[in-house]
């Protein structure tokens, strides 16, 4: 892989109807699992995963439009065709795009680093890895990753 972040191939996403392309010559700054119940809301999952891209570094085709906020300082997109999640920036995380990991083609190959929020995590979900857990947002880690 080249030194400057950058991946040999495109690291690609579509939604459920295919209708929004993700598009990024580089490789996800981190990649995490959040236990928050936003994050959990928006995405329907027990306990959803993000790519973060630096935000010059990802296409979104067709462009997103301005997107919707429910939460102070958390921006989120969906499909307008099929609903699903798209990508959501937070503002205490500059220049930060994170997409679900779901929704990325190369998602085999891109193993969440850490779980934010993990003070929040369901009594019941027993998840046998090795990443950090981190309570609250994450976010000097996480801003640490670009």
């Amino acid at each position: 892989m080249p030194s400057d972040g950058t991946t040999p191939h495109k690291i690609t996403g579509r939604r459920y109807c295919g209708a929004v392309l993700l598009v990024s010559d580089h490789l996800p700054a981190t990649v995490a699992y959040c236990h928050c119940s936003d994050c959990r809301r928006w995405t329907g999952a027990p306990l959803p995963a993000f790519a973060a891209f630096d935000a010059d570094h990802l296409s979104a085709r067709p462009d997103q439009g301005s997107g919707i906020s429910h939460t102070q300082g958390v921006t989120r997109w969906n499909c307008a065709a099929c609903g699903s999640p798209v990508m959501a920036r937070f503002e205490y995380l500059p220049d930060q795009v994170y997409n679900p990991l779901g929704l990325i083609d190369q998602a085999a190959d891109l193993p969440p680093a850490l779980h934010c929020h993990a003070d929040a995590a369901y009594p019941w979900l027993h998840l046998q890895d090795d990443a950090p857990r981190v309570f609250g947002s994450a976010r000097n880690t996480l801003n640490d990753a670009t």
